[in-house]
């Protein structure tokens, strides 16, 4: 297996390459510090690592399966499809590998509350699941729009015993539920954790939620080999702040034969304020505590973001995600909300699967792919969650 170089580690102020970094008011410089330095110990403690282990497997259904999509592998005429099924997890996405880690954190710490933004609520929902498994107090930060959106979701974290904050500052969106919650967090740092649900923020998040969702990527990886004694051709997931995507990714950074594609949300196609492709149309700037591709106009101002899918409907993208786009390790694309509204239902038609409307994202670019591709050839793709939420706003928009 030939080998590619790229540094993906970041250095000790968390910057990989120009990107990434600590930018934060004063008052979160020792917290983050303190984060760092817990989840370092945690990282070389085996009784962290075995809790973490015990609970991923119990508790939330891990490993997920990687599944041979025949149908639509069929229909579309070229590689094989392989669907890493994170959907499969308890609370339905990849989201509560994370959560369950940084919840194991937080009890390290001493801290009694935790508090988290959401967009589709699936972080919220993991959230408030972890809190109410160890008995924390929880606050979830949601933006107004997306609570009407994702009415169901609110539901289940309230029925968990969260509390969810309607945010309805300016377009109410995932944007302004991180800005509440950073501003929760500041107020409240002694005894509150903050559980960023993405590979975003200020240093060591990026890093941290990473390597809590790298877990998806080793087990693909691990799993492909027994299925098909060799390593795929193509890795393909939906890319939002990039969680799901860099889980991934990540454990195939060094081997040059595996491609990797991003899938951003295209919205209503590349044109100002109606999609929220940051390689499209962003630049370099610093947002919500890092630096990274932003959606932003020629003064700085973050400019409105679209998308169907209210999980990627973000003005900024994870910086590791940056860099491995400027070192040519990643490619990053986007699917339309119309692409991902026919995916969405032709894999439920085809295969029996509804995914969550992120993960149509990379499905689209999964259709649009694996017909020029060759039957040899290996495509794995994270189907990162289940449609259930997505379901009455997707009948809706397809007129069901």
């Amino acid at each position: 297996m030939s080998s590619f170089v790229v540094d993906s580690q970041p250095d000790a102020q968390g910057h990989f390459g120009p990107f990434g970094g600590r930018f934060v008011p004063e008052t979160l410089m020792h917290p983050l510090q303190e984060l760092e330095a817990e989840y370092f110990r945690a990282q070389q403690d085996p009784a962290f690592q075995k809790e973490l282990s015990y609970y991923l497997r119990e508790f939330c259904g891990r490993p997920t399966p990687l599944y041979h999509a025949e149908r639509l592998t069929r229909e579309l005429g070229g590689a094989r499809i392989y669907l890493k099924r994170e959907d499969l997890l308890h609370t339905g996405a990849h989201k509560i590998n994370n959560s369950l880690g940084q919840v194991l954190l937080a009890k390290r710490m001493g801290k009694t509350r935790v508090i988290a933004e959401t967009g589709a609520g699936q972080h919220g929902v993991a959230t408030a699941t972890v809190a109410a498994m160890f008995g924390l107090q929880c606050v979830v930060y949601m933006g107004a729009h997306d609570c009407e959106r994702q009415a169901l979701n609110v539901y289940r974290m309230r029925m968990l015993g969260a509390e969810v904050v309607s945010v309805k500052a300016g377009q109410q969106t995932l944007k302004e539920a991180i800005n509440e919650a950073m501003r929760d967090w500041v107020t409240n740092v002694r005894h509150t954790h903050y559980i960023l649900g993405t590979a975003y923020g200020a240093h060591p998040y990026p890093l941290m939620v990473r390597n809590f969702q790298r877990v998806i990527g080793d087990e693909a990886r691990r799993q492909i080999l027994e299925k098909e004694e060799r390593l795929p051709d193509l890795l393909v997931a939906c890319v939002g702040g990039g969680s799901n995507a860099i889980g991934l990714f990540f454990p195939f950074l060094g081997d040059a034969s595996v491609k990797m594609v991003g899938v951003e949300a295209g919205g209503e196609g590349i044109v100002g304020n109606r999609h929220a492709a940051r390689f499209q149309g962003g630049s370099i700037g610093v947002l919500q505590g890092t630096r990274s591709f932003i959606l932003q106009d020629e003064a700085g101002q973050i400019q409105l973001t679209h998308s169907v899918s209210a999980g990627l409907d973000y003005a900024a993208v994870g910086p590791e995600h940056a860099w491995l786009r400027e070192q040519g390790r990643a490619e990053y694309t986007y699917a339309t909300d119309d692409a991902a509204l026919a995916a969405f239902q032709r894999l439920a038609r085809l295969e029996g699967i509804i995914p969550a409307l992120e993960s149509s994202h990379a499905i689209a670019e999964v259709i649009r792919r694996a017909p020029t591709m060759s039957p040899q050839q290996l495509i794995i793709v994270n189907l990162s969650g289940r449609g259930d939420k997505d379901v009455a706003q997707a009948a809706e928009k397809l007129k069901l």
